[in-house]
């Protein structure tokens, strides 16, 4: 069993950063791959990033490339995003998710296939 908590989120201006914190509970979090989630008001969860156990591979949002940066760190069973030059449209509650599947349906688990949910972190940009 995974329990994930989220910390960091906050209000900042655009152009801002902030650094979100998934911090995990149970051994097995170091064999879990790890993906960032968003939802907006009115909107449907998205895809942010996600990360693989070892933390050697990522991937991201398109849309998000070059503005955000994921990482975890095993030790401390920990899984950090970093996001830089916020805007306004990055508003939302930002959720982290674990998987220990081993197979997914893509390059990376889809939102169904993450078993496991933080209760999100709400990040606010001002304009």
């Amino acid at each position: 069993q995974v329990q994930l908590v989220e910390s960091g989120g906050g209000l900042v201006q655009a152009g801002g950063s902030l650094r979100l914190s998934c911090a995990a509970s149970g051994r097995a979090f170091s064999n879990c791959n790890v993906g960032w989630f968003r939802q907006a008001p009115g909107q449907e969860r998205e895809f942010v990033t996600a990360i693989s156990w070892s933390g050697g591979t990522t991937y991201y949002a398109d849309s998000l490339k070059g503005r955000f940066t994921i990482s975890r760190d095993n030790a401390k069973n920990t899984v950090y995003l970093q996001m830089n030059s916020l805007k306004p449209d990055d508003t939302a509650v930002y959720y982290c998710a674990a998987t220990l599947r081993l197979t997914f349906s893509g390059p990376t688990p889809s939102i169904d296939e993450y078993d496991y949910w933080g209760q999100g972190t709400q990040v606010t940009v001002s304009s």
